[in-house]
Parts: structure tokens; C-alpha cells; sequence
């Protein structure tokens, strides 16, 4: 038997190997991921070089990659019937950290253009985050060139390594760890079958864990999407999102900057954030060459995207050492915008192309794109496009967008408008859209209460504003027969203000009331009836908001205000209980009226009265 050969890791390598030990990863589970990789590596290489015309030593042995434990003698066992290496390229691939073959490998090929090679170790410390796991370490490896032999490198990362002659070994490479007593759970089968399912799931050749083969979905985001069956998407699908019903969308794409990447996205048929699930996270996972860097990937997409389900992978992503994370939040940031404006327009292209199956989208998701208006400056105007309402012109139930809204606007009409109301029966019969229906302008019916928000973060669309109905000025186009005359109607404002004292702001005559005899505005130009509901529900002391007063305005051509202005000077007492009955009868309209009490005992009064006189 030939003598063993003993190599010492130099001073600065020795340290360096503590750093990868102790340091480099947060999680020590990595250790499969990367020496599954290396594996995946060698195998790559060699289907190259038996492409390329190269002899191959055992050329009929398909490249496979086998994982083998023994919770008993607290093993596991990598091997990989790949390119192998030589006793050179062990003395150079694994005798020296940070001196990567697969990076060689890839210098060596520069003179292609794009060498067809799906490699993806970069910085040749993968193969030693088995000494976080591992008090000894033993590799067989036997080249694929016809002639050499087996060599054993041995090591327990304490200041060196051994070389001996293996003789006939198979082609490949087979990597023996024994387990640290702290690490002995990773000789458990189960254990390791989830390290792999979470992190190898896709890598191209096969993997076998003591006999069974675990990766049998492919990851057909590489593949062209015109090749892939619609079978295979569902099956895909149910696999990476957990869920047997088929997706509402799929986006399926690739791009070539910022990033060479490849997308596959999916819309679940249902948003689990309101089935009582609490707040989701996005369940879209990073890849690098098909290897997983980080699940459910921070940064990829914005928050409000966070309903997805899928994968994203690019061949040249600027990993840190450890792969673990991107290093450059710069082109993070850039890949978010290109995968969020992609999907934004796969959206309005799907809008466009099936209205019924978007609106069934928009009905599940609504409040993640109201919430990206509002959050997102970037794709703000895109999102904007993808908002739908109901309008006064379309039948109930009928959504329309504000493109389409925009195309039906009369020259006269310079401003895109909305009413906030609980329902449509609500926003027709609101004393806030008279105006609208006598002047036939169109109104969007909003009826989510954050819709306001909406409203105000979006601004303008297509160069025009949004107005709420209710900030609106608007008046009616023509006096309405039988109306108080001007000074009447001043006098019974100034009447009103003083027998409402601060009960209200301003008392004013409307020029946009129809039907109803008065209306309340707050006073406040930010703020809207809607607005004032969500902030008195957010506050937890209960306290009034500042500034709580609403203005009043009051309807000249009323019969109710005509006879409350010859009441005032027939029964003042009276006169006051009706204006007071007003006031609050408009409150209710605004949904601003918390405690009716004091309105029922009145209008009880005020019936007894009335019921007096008959």
C-alpha cells in the first residue's frame, strides 16, 4: 500500500476555515444544499465534456447524485457519479479554500460566448460547511479521464489533510461525513429528506436518498413555456404553493436585464388573508441555478404583491460568499421593478383579455392593489389602470375601469368623480349625488371605506382629478322653481347658525341639493364623513377628533326649509326642535350620528305635536 501523503493547511487558511466553520452560515442545515450543488457541479461538467467528444471513463453511467444515512454510526454520505477529480485536483480543489474548480472551470471555457454549463459554485467554500457538521471528513473521488485512479482525501479540519491511492474506484466522487455529536440528527432520514425537498428540489439530475428518488418535479420555469403541458404547470403549482385548486393566473417569463432571470408566478384561487389567516407572506422563492438561496425571498417583489406563489431564478445573481443573500440591494432593487411591472402588465393584459376571469381576480385581491396605491409611488399610474368600480351610467354589478370612464366624459365634464357609500341603494339615494344625477355626470360608486385613501394617494388619472362627491363644487344649472329668494334663504342661514350655535361650522345655502332638504360638509377640506368614521374607529380613548364640526348647508328649494322659514316666526320653539331634527336627520345621511337618543326623544316630541294638532 502506497505511503499517505500529509498536506498542511497554511496559517491564513487555517483561519479562514474557522471563519467558514463558525461564521459563514447562519444555518448549518446549508451543508447538504452546498455539497448537493458541488455534486450537481460535477455532473454538469461532466455531461459537458461527453457533449463536447471527450472519452469518458465508465461513459454508460448516467450522472446521479445518491445520499445515503446511518443514524447508527452517525453518517451521511454524498455521492455523485459526475467528472470526478484527479490527485491534482484534489490537492487543488479541496486543499485550498476559496479556490474554486467550478470557477476555473468557467475561466477555462471563456473563449464561448455562453458555455451551455448550468454551474453553480462560485467560490469553492461550499464543499467545507461540511466541517460544520462533520468532526471528520473523507472524499473518494476517481476522474472521468480514461486512466487514472482512485484517490481517498481525508481530513478533520485541524491543520490539514491525507492523500492516499484508492485503486479502483468507481467514476465520481463519494464525500463521507461523520457526524459531530451535537450534528448526529442529521444522520436521520427524515431530517434530510426535508433539507433536500426544501433546498434541491430542482436541481437537473436525479437525487436518491437511501434508495428512493426525491426530486421528481421539474423546474420547468428553465424549460420553454410552449414545450410545457397545461398538466405540468398544475402539477407545479400544487407542489411549490400547497394547493390542489388551480391558480387564477399564471405568468410564466424571462428577461435578460437587469438580470438574466426566469419567473414563474401564480395567483391562488383564494386570499387567504381573508379566511381569518392573519397576515400572509410572499411565497416566492429565489433560485439560483436552480438551487434555492432564499425562501419566501425578501425584496423580490413589493409587500402588496405579497399573494404570490412561485419562483424566480437567475444564473447570475451577485450572491455573498455564503450564498445566502443578494450583496448588491441596488439590483435587488432594480429586479423588484422589473418582476412587479411585468406582473402589473400581465395583469391589464389579462383585464383586457377576459374581463369576467380579472374581475373574479379583482374580487379576491382588491385590497392588496388599493394597498399598492397607496404605499407604492413607482407603480402607482399602473395601478391605477387596474382599478375597478361600479358606476351610475352601468347597470348593478357592472364594473367599469377609469379608462373607460375617461373615454365616456362629456367636454363639459373636467373631473373624474366618486361617491363613498356602504351600497348602491346608499349612493343613489345620497344627498351628495343630486347634483351628479340633475347634471348627468358619471359616478363611481366606492364602496370599500378605505377607497377614500385610495383616492386621495392616486391624485389624477389620465390628467384628470379625482373628486369625491363630497368635496365636489358643483352647483345645480338652473334656480329651482319655488326656491326662498336669495335674502330669504341668507336670512334663514343666519337664523339657523344662531339657533345651532357650535353644534355646526358654517350654515349656507346649497346650489347642488335636489331632493333632500340639507346636507352636512365637514368643515375641514382634508376630511370627509368617511374619512371622520375610520379615524373616530381607530381612536382607542374614545376622545372627539379636533376640528369635528361639519358645515351646513341647507336646500332653498325644500318644501321642509321653505315652511321652517315661515315657522320661525309663528312658533319659534317649534321652529328650533325642527331645525335641530335637520341638522341630525343630515347627520344620519353622513353616517355621522353615534348616539340617536337624543334625535328619538325629539322626534318623538315633534310627532306628538303634530299628532296634537290633527
Amino acid at each position: 500500500m502506497s505511503k499517505a501523503e500529509t498536506h498542511h493547511f497554511q496559517a491564513e487558511i487555517q483561519q479562514l476555515l474557522d471563519i467558514v466553520i463558525h461564521s459563514l452560515y447562519t444555518d448549518k442545515e446549508i451543508f447538504v444544499r452546498e455539497l448537493i450543488s458541488n455534486a450537481a457541479d460535477a455532473c454538469e461538467k461532466l455531461r459537458f465534456n461527453q457533449s463536447s467528444g471527450k472519452p469518458v471513463f465508465q461513459s454508460e453511467v448516467a450522472p446521479v447524485i445518491q445520499v445515503t444515512t446511518d443514524d447508527k454510526a452517525g453518517t451521511i454520505t454524498i455521492t455523485d457519479t459526475g467528472l470526478g477529480m484527479t490527485h491534482g485536483e484534489l490537492v487543488e480543489n479541496l486543499g485550498t479554500i476559496a479556490h474554486s474548480g467550478t470557477k476555473a472551470f468557467l475561466k477555462q471555457l471563456a473563449g464561448d460566448k455562453k458555455p451551455d454549463v448550468g454551474l453553480i459554485g462560485q467560490f469553492g467554500v461550499g464543499f467545507y460547511s461540511a466541517f460544520m457538521v462533520a468532526k471528520k471528513v473523507t472524499v473518494l473521488s476517481r476522474s472521468f479521464l480514461p486512466g487514472e485512479s482512485g484517490w481517498q482525501w481525508t481530513s478533520e479540519g485541524m491543520g490539514g489533510y491525507e492523500l492516499v491511492p484508492a485503486g479502483d474506484l468507481p467514476r465520481g466522487t463519494r464525500i463521507t461525513l461523520e457526524l459531530k455529536d451535537d450534528a448526529k440528527h442529521f444522520a436521520a432520514e427524515s431530517t434530510v429528506e426535508h433539507i433536500i425537498q426544501r433546498y434541491s428540489s430542482f436541481v437537473p439530475f436525479p437525487i436518491e436518498l437511501n434508495g428512493k428518488r426525491l426530486n421528481t418535479v421539474q423546474a420547468i420555469w428553465a424549460r420553454n413555456k410552449h414545450e410545457i403541458k397545461e398538466e405540468e404547470y398544475e402539477e407545479f403549482y400544487t407542489f411549490i404553493g400547497h394547493d390542489h385548486d388551480k391558480p387564477l393566473f399564471r405568468l410564466h417569463f424571462s428577461a435578460d436585464a437587469p438580470l438574466a432571470i426566469q419567473a414563474l408566478l401564480f395567483v391562488p384561487p383564494r386570499n387567504f388573508e381573508t379566511l381569518g389567516m392573519g397576515r400572509i407572506d410572499s411565497e416566492v422563492n429565489l433560485y439560483c441555478r436552480k438551487v434555492l438561496i432564499q425562501a419566501k425571498a425578501k425584496g423580490l417583489f413589493p409587500d402588496w404583491l405579497r399573494f404570490l406563489k412561485g419562483v424566480v431564478d437567475s444564473e447570475d445573481l451577485p450572491l455573498n460568499i455564503s450564498r445566502e443573500t443578494m450583496q448588491d440591494t441596488s439590483l435587488m432593487q432594480k429586479l423588484n421593478k422589473v418582476l412587479t411591472g411585468r406582473f402589473l402588465k400581465f395583469l391589464e393584459e389579462q383585464s383586457e383579455k377576459s374581463a369576467e376571469a380579472y374581475e373574479k381576480f379583482y374580487s379576491e385581491y382588491q385590497r392588496f392593489l388599493k394597498e399598492g396605491v397607496v404605499t407604492d409611488f413607482t407603480h402607482q399610474e399602473a395601478l391605477g389602470k387596474l382599478l375597478r368600480y361600479e358606476s351610475s351610467l352601468l347597470d348593478p354589478g357592472k364594473l367599469t375601469s377609469l379608462a373607460d370612464y375617461v373615454k365616456r366624459m362629456s367636454s363639459e365634464q373636467k373631473e373624474i368623480y366618486c361617491l363613498l357609500a356602504p351600497n348602491r341603494a346608499a349612493a343613489e339615494a345620497s344627498p351628495y349625488y343630486e347634483v351628479f344625477r340633475e347634471r348627468k355626470f358619471e359616478v363611481l360608486f366606492l364602496y370599500d371605506p378605505w377607497d377614500e385613501f385610495v383616492m386621495e394617494h392616486l391624485r389624477t388619472f389620465d390628467g384628470k382629478t379625482l373628486r369625491l362627491a363630497e368635496k365636489a363644487d358643483l352647483d345645480l344649472s338652473a334656480k329651482k322653481e319655488g326656491a326662498l329668494s336669495d335674502d330669504a334663504a341668507r336670512d334663514l342661514a343666519k337664523w339657523l347658525k344662531e339657533t345651532l350655535g357650535d353644534k355646526v361650522g358654517e350654515v349656507r345655502v346649497s346650489r347642488r341639493l335636489v331632493d333632500s332638504p340639507a346636507v352636512v360638509v365637514d368643515a375641514d377640506k382634508a376630511m370627509t364623513a368617511n374619512m371622520r368614521r375610520l379615524m373616530k374607529a381607530m381612536k382607542q380613548d374614545g376622545s372627539e377628533l379636533p376640528g369635528a364640526k361639519q358645515d351646513f348647508e341647507i336646500n332653498p328649494a325644500h318644501p321642509v326649509i321653505s315652511r321652517l322659514d315661515r315657522m320661525r316666526s309663528q312658533d319659534a320653539p317649534l321652529a328650533v326642535s325642527v331645525a335641530e331634527q335637520i341638522l341630525d336627520n343630515a347627520r344620519v345621511a353622513a353616517g355621522l350620528l353615534e348616539d340617536p337618543r337624543a334625535m328619538l326623544n325629539r322626534l318623538n316630541q315633534l310627532l306628538e305635536k303634530v299628532l296634537t294638532k290633527d
